[in-house]
């Protein structure tokens, strides 16, 4: 009977080694994916704090977690869903992909189009955020979450491909574990952005001169910081649905745009950082160009929809 429990003993202990080693390899593999997929977690922070516009302070917060289990939602569906297509249709990936690209730039065209033409831009100011109304808090939280829907699944693809275990369990760990990295690093840093101008008012109130002028400093700031990242944001939905539309694209067999952008970027001679921001800001031309189509298409499809018919 003492030998079967030192048996027992050994067996644990040879469970408990290879389940460290695959704790070890989850967090290897989920370190290395997510470092692959950054470029994007960053557009998602960009994106993100462009959805709490115009809410009151008090709705701020609630808004950003409503958001958040959004996105933790579309994690979950997306980690499944590439897991059995993986297996069993991945074909389907880059058609998926293009469809994500096309809503990002079509978002960020619409956006552009917004700016080059204000007269058909919503109104802002103090009407805007005193007139959100409980319907419109929810109409953004669904925008908010549809773009994250997109940004998720570009994010969970990258990882995938990034993920050398030859296992299922341990591919499906180390997306999980991509997955709620990438949440709250993005939203934890939404929060934060959007509660810094009360951090400079608490600083405000210390008697130090010193934290004063930093506070008044952030409390200046913020404002032209929540300027900054909505362009940040629209730039980015250009890029990366421009990128994820010429590289896919060029899978389904369409690879004329991304061999004149490559040609391009190749003829350059210049420092890698140069290159980056030509292939960028291509990819980012090509996403508006695309974008301006689909809008145009819808506006065609809405008006020949609702046309009124002609009077007998």
């Amino acid at each position: 009977m003492s030998a079967s429990f030192f048996a027992l003993l050994d067996d644990i202990a040879v469970l408990a080694r290879a389940a460290a080693a695959s704790i070890d390899d989850v967090v290897a593999g989920a370190a290395k994916a997510s470092a692959k997929a950054a470029g994007v977690v960053i557009d998602d922070a960009a994106v993100s704090p462009q959805y709490v516009q115009g809410l009151t302070p008090k709705r701020e917060l609630p808004v950003v977690w409503k958001i958040t289990r959004g996105s933790l939602m579309n994690k979950a569906i997306i980690i499944a869903a590439i897991m059995l297509l993986s297996a069993w249709a991945p074909w389907v990936f880059p058609w998926l992909l293009i469809l994500g690209g096309t809503y990002l730039a079509y978002e960020g065209a619409e956006k552009v189009w917004h700016w080059i033409r204000p007269a058909h831009a919503e109104k802002g100011g103090v009407e805007q955020v005193v007139g959100r109304t409980e319907t419109d808090e929810k109409q953004m939280v669904s925008s908010a979450v549809r773009t994250d829907l997109v940004l998720s699944i570009e994010i969970m693809l990258i990882s995938l491909a990034n993920i050398e275990a030859s296992t299922w369990g341990i591919r499906l760990a180390t997306l999980i574990v991509v997955g709620l990295l990438m949440t709250v690093a993005v939203y934890g840093t939404v929060a934060l952005l959007i509660r810094m101008d009360d951090v400079g008012f608490w600083l405000m109130r210390k008697p130090a001169r010193a934290l004063q002028a930093i506070g008044s400093g952030l409390v200046k700031a913020m404002p032209w910081v929540f300027r900054a990242l909505t362009v940040v944001g629209a730039l980015a939905m250009l890029w990366v649905g421009g990128h994820i539309l010429l590289v896919n694209l060029g899978e389904v067999g369409f690879s004329a745009p991304y061999d004149v952008v490559s040609s391009i970027v190749h003829a350059v001679h210049a420092p890698g950082i140069v290159t980056w921001f030509i292939d960028s800001g291509l990819s980012a031309v090509f996403g508006f160009a695309w974008g301006t189509v689909v809008i145009g298409l819808l506006a065609v499809f809405a008006r020949l929809r609702f046309k009124r018919p002609a009077a007998r």
